[in-house]
Order: C-alpha cells, then structure tokens, then sequence
C-alpha cells in the first residue's frame, strides 16, 4: 500500500491528478505505468462514446460517471506529459480557459451577437485568425481526418459551403446522389474492386450532402436506421424459429414476406 495517501470522503480534480500520478510511479500499478498516449487513445474514444450513450438514456448517474472516466482520460494523457516536463494539468486549463474568452468576445469583450448564427460566424473567424487559416482550404485541412466518417464529411461540407461551393438547394445534392447511385451500378457491373470501393464512397458523401440540407445529421439518422434494422431482425428471427423456419436453408422470399410482417407489426 502506498505510504502517506490521503483517503477522504470527497475528492476533487487534484486528487484524482495525485492518484494517476501514484498509478504510473514507483511502486504503482504495472498497467498504469507501461501505458503510453498511443496505448489508450482507444479507451479515451470508448469513453466519450459511453458518455453519449448516458446522454441518450437520459441518465443523470451514469453520465456523472462517464464523464468521470473522460475526465480520468484527460488527467493520464496529461500526466504522461507532465512526467516528460512538457505541460501540466493547470497548463491544459489555462489554454481552454484562454480559448474561451478570446472566442467569445460578445461576452468578454465589445463584439456584437444578437443570434447562434452571429455567435457561430465569428467562433469559425476567430479560430481561423488565431490557427493562422488563410483560406478555405487550411480551415478543411484542421479537420481530423480520425473523426467518423460521416461527421467529417459533413465539416468538410460545411466548410466548403461558407466558401460558397455549395447547391443551392436540395435538389441538386439529389440529383448528385442519383448520379452517384448509377456509377456505382456501373463499377459493379465492371467488377473491378477499387472503382467500386471509390464509387461506394461517392454514394455515401453524397447522402451526408443531401443530409445537410434537411438538417439531419447523418450520423444519428444512420444510428436510427441501423437501430430499426436491430429490433425488426430480432422479430423476423423469433417468427422463423416459432414457425420452425430455417432461416439459413430457406429462401429470400420467404425471409421477405416475414420482414414485411415484422415491419407491419
């Protein structure tokens, strides 16, 4: 055990950056001290995903307690930071806390924002001045190509939009899917692996475009659907094994008609 801790009934952020700190020194945990920023980068996006999962169930307890493991998150990156010399857990603040006031001059300084939209152009301003942007095209470069998929796509789209690279309504981005849809046909029909990973790709940056104009994130539509898909597979397979249905040995028709039952159900 180690000597001197101090056990309290509540603890507070600097207690928890002591406790990391214990973890990966000597005569801490094995585990704690081998991790690097690469070995854990994954746990830090389960984390956040769980964070959104209590969000979603409207569960107050659950996100305290994710959004304690995301904060755990942030005090191993930091501390591992901290032992090379490179910055501590009070520099990480003090540069969020910076950033917020110089990007929200409506409220720290003299700056007009009557409106979300007033507030949002100048965050997007402000952040290309202080990141140094110049065009367009810097500002798409900053986008971290780790995000999800379809949630960079739609940044990249958004950005490119305030340039003025944009339809100028729904039916264009339409009409661009369809087109896309028919290409894809056409490399299918070719066989030819890559053109058809390529052509999918178009398809699916297509439907985030067309997304952006109904104002519907694909993300969470795409999450929905496959959500939808889930609970009516579910029903289909509990109507094949009541009915004794070999859902491997029967045909597709047969699996059709009790998807239609299942999704009128």
């Amino acid at each position: 055990m180690i000597d001197n801790f101090n056990f309290k009934d509540n603890y507070n952020v600097y207690d928890l950056v002591d406790i990391i700190r214990i973890l990966r020194g000597e005569g801490g945990c094995p585990w704690d001290m081998v991790q690097t920023h690469e070995s854990i980068r994954k746990d830090f996006i389960e984390e956040t995903y769980e964070v959104i999962e209590a969000i979603n169930k409207n569960n107050p307890d659950m996100l305290r307690e994710e959004l304690g493991d995301v904060l755990m998150q942030v005090v191993f990156h930091t501390q591992i930071e901290t032992e090379k010399g490179v910055f501590n857990i009070d520099d990480v603040a003090d540069e969020i806390c910076k950033k917020m006031i110089v990007r929200h001059p409506h409220v720290f300084g003299d700056v007009s924002a009557e409106s979300v939209d007033d507030v949002l152009t100048n965050w997007d301003a402000i952040k290309r001045k202080t990141k140094g942007q110049k065009s367009t095209s810097e500002a798409i470069d900053s986008i971290p190509r780790e995000l999800p998929a379809l949630m960079r796509a739609a940044k990249v789209q958004h950005k490119a939009s305030k340039a003025g690279f944009d339809w100028k309504e729904v039916s264009g981005a339409l009409d661009r899917l369809s087109d896309e849809i028919r290409e894809l046909k056409e490399a299918i029909a070719e066989g030819e692996q890559s053109h058809i990973s390529e052509e999918l790709g178009d398809v699916l940056f297509s439907a985030v475009n067309v997304s952006r104009f109904v104002d519907v994130e694909a993300e969470e539509a795409l999450t929905v659907s496959t959500d939808k898909f889930v609970d009516r597979f579910k029903k289909v397979e509990k109507m094949a094994s009541e009915r004794n249905i070999d859902m491997k040995q029967t045909e597709l028709a047969v699996l059709d008609e009790l998807w239609d039952e299942a999704k009128n159900s």
